[in-house]
């Protein structure tokens, strides 16, 4: 365990062939997530063996968590004492008790506990903090972090330094995701979701479907926005969740028969989200563009969305070297016009859509499934198939953000 030369924590040896960053923000559910349910594994594969070096960089999402700036500032008054090992077993505590500061009337005096719990100076921390030492700092790691191209938490850079390779990873994902990419990476190969030196592209703006001009129903074709995206309840709902999702995906799977039908019911059916639905298959699901497909040609006919559940819920039927046949036969079992399913499967226009929507989730989506929350002018990106809990004190606090 050290310091950087710009005064980050890392833990690791520091010649490993692989370094990742850390992006993170201790108020951040998803990154305690992490914390907890994936960072001892890699630690234990890829960390102590020496090769990967850790570097943690704090990207508190002010606008979401107000009381995570304190506590990277707190962090590094701590480290300024000089025991990188301390401030690791800091940001431990820190992580494990979210719910005392969080909601605490004076924080400092949690993070006051917490310092002395670690063996560290809590009265020199509290001096530190009241001259406000590492305020701008802590707000310069956070434009570094966009800058990157992040804009949620956590998220992961990794860099290989055999060739200086640039790679990304964003959200919680579980474990495989992150040793399939770190094997890739080590063994010298260029993963299929990224480039050596990726860079991420200029930032124009929001894009169109995530405009008010673009979330608006299409008056000629009910239950689509005018960008062409299928869409569930309110349209004039102060909060807007944009879905991209794989339908061969597993995660998104579990997301639409474990998450979906209570965020339904409690916010979608209420009127207090709009959520619309875009395509994103992954490279590594070949017949996930076609059942894509399946779902513009059934939406076609009005049908979009029990095509959407039915295609999760029959994967196995259709996730088949030639899922055409398979997929005919699904359509039929939602009554709709063969025919002109048909020819609509044998068509451009429907596979473009997907196309399309695979395009536009390019500068935002990582992996599947992704949430883009959009709410009072501005966007949010939440990654992952999360649990229902996390899901919904999400969604509250994003509502309660939105008032």
């Amino acid at each position: 365990m050290g310091f950087t030369e710009d005064g980050r924590i890392y833990r690791g040896n520091p010649d490993a062939p692989l370094v990742m960053i850390e992006f993170s923000d201790y108020q951040c559910p998803f990154c305690n997530r992490y914390f907890v349910q994936t960072e001892p594994a890699l630690d234990e594969a890829y960390v102590r063996t020496g090769d990967v070096l850790v570097v943690f960089h704090d990207f508190p999402l002010v606008q979401l968590h107000p009381q995570a700036p304190t506590a990277h500032a707190v962090t590094r008054c701590v480290a300024e004492q000089g025991s990188a090992a301390d401030v690791w077993e800091l940001r431990s505590e820190i992580f494990r008790s979210v719910d005392d500061w969080s909601t605490a009337t004076d924080p400092l005096e949690v993070f006051a506990r917490l310092t002395e719990t670690v063996g560290a100076d809590a009265d020199a921390m509290l001096a530190c903090m009241e001259a406000g030492t590492y305020t701008a700092e802590v707000e310069a790691r956070v434009q570094e972090a966009a800058d990157a191209g992040f804009s949620g938490t956590p998220s992961f850079q990794i860099v290989r330094r055999a060739d200086n390779g640039v790679f990304q990873m964003v959200g919680a994902q579980p474990y495989d995701q992150f040793a399939n990419l770190i094997d890739t990476l080590l063994a010298g190969e260029t993963p299929q979701t990224a480039q050596a030196g990726d860079q991420p592209p200029a930032d124009d703006g929001p894009p169109v479907w995530a405009m008010p001009e673009g979330l608006a129903p299409d008056p000629d074709r009910p239950g689509y926005t005018m960008a062409g995206d299928a869409y569930r309840g309110n349209p004039d709902a102060r909060v807007a969740v944009v879905e991209f999702s794989d339908f061969q995906c597993p995660f998104c799977r579990r997301h639409q028969q474990d998450t979906q039908p209570t965020l339904e019911e409690n916010y979608v059916d209420t009127g207090e989200v709009f959520w619309v639905f875009k395509h994103f298959p992954l490279s590594i699901h070949p017949q996930a563009p076609m059942a894509g497909a399946a779902a513009e040609c059934a939406g076609d006919q009005g049908q979009f969305w029990p095509m959407h559940d039915l295609l999760f819920e029959t994967v196995e039927r259709w996730g088949v070297a030639d899922p055409g046949p398979v997929l005919i036969e699904i359509a039929g079992e939602l009554d709709l016009d063969i025919d002109a399913f048909t020819t609509c499967m044998a068509g451009d226009e429907a596979i473009g859509r997907v196309e399309s929507d695979l395009a536009d989730g390019g500068q935002y989506v990582r992996g599947t499934p992704t949430f883009i929350i959009l709410y009072n002018g501005e966007g949010s990106i939440v990654p992952g198939a999360l649990p229902l809990e996390t899901f919904v004190e999400v969604m509250d606090e994003i509502l309660a953000e939105a008032q």
